[in-house]
């Protein structure tokens, strides 16, 4: 009987291994994913406004996020879970900017990146949903290169 407990705690303890294994392989396949150059092409559904759209770019090396907002530059970490997505550690240059609408660019791009809770990159669009409604918080458009 004590070898059918040890025997069954050890397939349990295998099978929750192979998951967590598994989660991690995914994991590292969707920051590979997201690895590249992104410009935005909306915030809350609205294109920016300005000449100097907000761009980032995101790397799996080290799960880094860095961006300029159209004025200030902006750097921090992201952490994935499968689909999930959050920024930590954001912080942001402090340039003075002029032009009201800069500001606000900014801002709303910096408001969407703290509201992200998920995310969908398909046909070269990275959409970031709210993590409180699965609205769309943000939409760019990622850099192809061409490989020659």
């Amino acid at each position: 009987m004590k070898s059918l407990a040890t025997l069954s705690i050890l397939i349990f303890a295998l099978i929750f291994t192979s998951c967590d294994e598994t989660k991690k392989v995914i994991d590292v396949a969707g920051s590979v994913q997201l690895t590249g150059n992104y410009t935005v092409s909306a915030i809350n559904g609205e294109k920016p406004t300005v000449k100097e759209v907000p761009s980032f770019s995101m790397s799996a090396l080290d799960n880094t996020f860095r961006g300029a907002t159209g004025c200030n530059s902006v750097f921090g970490t992201y952490n994935l879970d499968l689909y999930a997505i959050s920024f930590k550690d954001l912080a942001v240059s402090e340039r003075e900017c002029t032009g009201k609408d800069i500001m606000k660019v900014e801002r709303d791009f910096l408001d969407a990146l703290n509201k992200t809770g998920s995310y969908s990159l398909q046909d070269g669009v990275l959409t970031f949903y709210s993590k409180t409604d699965r609205s769309v918080v943000l939409s760019a458009k990622k850099e192809i290169r061409n490989q020659e």
